[in-house]
């Protein structure tokens, strides 16, 4: 058993204190992993390269996850004081290739090595003491404390594995042998592979609250579906049943391959593989640190885009339509195997939490009731883009962990592979990655007669958002006007320079276009990718589809397309980016107009914010503020209120003298006044609201 392997706690128990070593134990092991990890790069010099171009350097992902910690835990409100808020800002967002992810490095000026070494070992008492001391009652729920602190470990635990297939992607120049990394080193011709028939079912999808492991949002809820009888390959696809698509041309015929598949072979050039390597005598294997002749027995990696292929050539030569998995009918493939989930699940029983080997093995090592690796060796790629189950809902710590994913682009990922540990390799785990990308994945196939999962907007199941969708795209109710378009109307009428503005709290975009009107450039961010998600769609795809909740479970499906708002010639002068208010990266500067509408009573520290963004207006710029200051402790602690409530003398603290305290001596207040708002909820319910309106020109 490698010294790596520790599986995660469970949520229950009766001993607090022993519950709280456990923790503990697994949060060190999951830490010294990931940092071991990095002992592959060869040099320090090694941190500041890409895997490739899409992707941040490997310093970025280094100090990533630490500042994962310190940014839920700060925004969770169980610590006041981060420990660096350059770091926790540089590093916090850009890990998915989603549109909101900055990747230009000139916006980055990284720190060295061992600074991040010294924020990391900061972190890790910070964290350590945490689990020591905070409340703790079993089983620990959603609302617990030390549920943060889980979810940074589990997420530390994701960066494990995602790291290393980028530390797999550097050239072998790059990085050198860690002696306790051990990979398989036997190998033999690959075996047969062969279809095994299968019962259909009613699948029932999801775990309930009261789970005792830790799981991520789209794990609860419930779905069902019915799955016909079926048939599925005995063992993963090797690289020597892969081999046949290879030389038979597969990568060259683009009938095999659908439209963003034959845009990844125009922009990779991929002729095989991504991790076989082509020399005069043959193709040989990159292993995360050497290049070993090609295991044909071993599971090949590809992305879907390249399994999809594969099952379109095998189709036509077989006669037989073959494609890959859904989600449900890889749970019945999972149940025949009579696999236990996690911690009776015996590790020895297959390839997965780095119990064997720091690679993939042969592909006839581990088998399960006549199936192979149903778990374990290489990740499954599935034909189901992931969803979310019915009574899903986001935890607030992490509101875009799925959501973004929700996009009809990413694809489940089954199974697990030899680098993924904790909530990676439990039953209702659910990740999924863009067609494009490459994990520790491969696949297997099936012959079924269920299609594709339906697709839908993501909104349509995204409460929350399509509330915003409604209220700033929708119809306009008791004759109060659409409250982007008036805030953007005000501020324009103050702003002289139309150079460059910042649509801060932009939540789902229509401001940011509207300001797009008059300004050259306009940046929208946004602490949640699931609100910029829907200005990202708008520019890029034309239109947003939601739902407008009418009744109960009834809700009206609306439709709105940059044509109909008269933005289509706008498209080029906007941007969306993630960010936090209170902790903004330093590209963001030199803004003519920064607008923050209904945000600083929603911010953890909004005097942090108003200190840091005077630096970030040019002079004679305008800053524009709207709120209807609902303050409240579930946003902003007590002691960060900047009004509504009495000091010690019993005098009553209003915000807007407390924005004059901190703004009059860098600005003039040019402008107040009352502006409306109505927010549907129901057909039959609405907030309405009146902010104040203060507009502020920098001296």
């Amino acid at each position: 058993m490698s010294k790596f392997s520790l599986y995660p706690p469970t949520l229950d128990g009766v001993d607090t204190e022993a519950k709280r070593e456990d923790i503990r134990s697994y949060f060190h092991n999951t830490y010294d992993i990931f940092e071991k990890i990095f002992e592959v790069l060869k040099s320090d010099e090694v941190f500041y390269k890409k895997s490739e171009p899409t992707r941040h350097p490997m310093i970025f992902y280094f100090g990533h996850t630490a500042t994962f910690f310190i940014n839920k835990l700060i925004n969770m409100k169980i610590i006041k004081e981060r420990i660096n808020p350059r770091f926790e800002s540089i590093f916090a967002v850009g890990v998915d290739e989603m549109a909101w992810d900055d990747v230009q490095s000139s916006n980055y000026s990284w720190p060295s090595v061992d600074e991040v070494r010294e924020y990391r070992k900061k972190v890790r008492e910070v964290v350590d003491e945490l689990i020591m001391s905070l409340p703790l009652t079993l089983p620990i729920a959603q609302d617990s404390a030390m549920w943060i602190v889980l979810m940074g470990i589990e997420h530390e635990r994701i960066h494990i594995e995602t790291s290393l297939v980028l530390h797999r992607q550097i050239p072998l120049e790059f990085v050198k042998e860690v002696k306790e990394f051990d990979i398989c080193t036997h190998s033999s011709n690959a075996p047969k592979n062969e279809m095994i028939d299968l019962r259909g079912k009613t699948v029932v999808l999801g775990k309930d609250l009261s789970h005792n492991l830790y799981g991520w949002d789209n794990e609860y809820g419930r779905y069902s579906e019915i799955v016909n009888d079926f048939s599925v390959s005995k063992y993963l696809v090797s690289n020597g049943e892969f081999m046949e698509f290879v030389q038979d041309g597969g990568y060259e015929n683009e009938e095999f391959w659908d439209d963003e598949g034959r845009k990844f072979l125009a922009i990779s050039g991929a002729k095989h593989p991504t991790f076989w390597v082509k020399e005069d005598s043959g193709y040989r294997y990159r292993t995360l640190s050497r290049l070993i002749d090609l295991p044909l027995d071993w599971p090949v990696d590809v992305n879907a885009l390249e399994a999809e292929a594969f099952c379109r050539y095998k189709s036509k030569k077989d006669g037989v339509v073959y494609s890959l998995p859904s989600e449900a009918e890889y749970c019945i493939v999972y149940e025949n195997a009579g696999l236990k989930d996690v911690p009776e699940l015996h590790q020895s029983r297959a390839n997965l939490n780095f119990y064997h080997y720091f690679s993939s093995c042969p592909i006839n090592e581990f088998g399960h009731n006549g199936i192979y690796d149903v778990v374990g060796n290489v990740w499954q790629w599935s034909r189901t883009p992931i969803f979310g189950f019915d009574g899903f809902r986001v935890h607030e710590a992490y509101d875009d962990f799925s959501t973004p994913t929700f996009d009809n682009k990413h694809a489940l990922i089954l199974g697990s592979s030899w680098a993924s540990s904790g909530n990676l390799i439990m039953k209702h785990s659910r990740y999924a990655f863009r067609k494009h990308f490459f994990q520790n994945a491969g696949f297997r196939y099936v012959i079924s007669s269920l299609g594709d999962k339906k697709e839908t907007d993501i909104y349509e199941s995204d409460e929350l958002v399509s509330r915003y969708c409604e209220f700033q795209y929708g119809d306009e109710y008791f004759g109060v006007k659409n409250f982007a378009v008036e805030c953007v109307k005000i501020a324009s009428k103050f702003a002289k320079n139309p150079n460059k503005a910042l649509d801060l709290g932009c939540a789902t975009g229509r401001a940011s276009f509207e300001l797009a009107r008059t300004f050259d450039v306009v940046e929208g961010v946004d602490f949640s990718a699931r609100f910029i998600g829907v200005g990202v769609k708008l520019k890029n795809d034309g239109y947003v589809a939601y739902a407008s909740k009418t009744e109960g479970d009834l809700a009206e499906r609306k439709k709105v397309t940059i044509e109909d708002l008269g933005y289509e010639n706008l498209r080029e002068k906007v941007s969306f980016w993630q960010g936090d208010a209170c902790n903004l990266k330093p590209n963001y500067n030199s803004y003519d107009l920064v607008m923050a509408t209904n945000l600083i009573d929603r911010l953890y520290n909004p005097k942090l914010f108003l200190e840091d963004i005077k630096n970030r207006i040019n002079s004679a710029g305008i800053l524009m503020l709207t709120s209807p200051y609902t303050w409240q402790e579930s946003s902003t602690k007590k002691e960060f209120w900047l009004g509504g409530y009495k000091d010690e003398s019993g005098k009553e603290v209003k915000t807007l003298d407390t924005l004059k305290e901190i703004l009059n001596d860098e600005f003039e207040l040019l402008h107040l006044q009352d502006l409306e708002f109505v927010i549907k909820e129901t057909a039959r319910k609405f907030q309405h609201s009146v902010a104040e309106v203060s507009v502020w020109r920098k001296r």
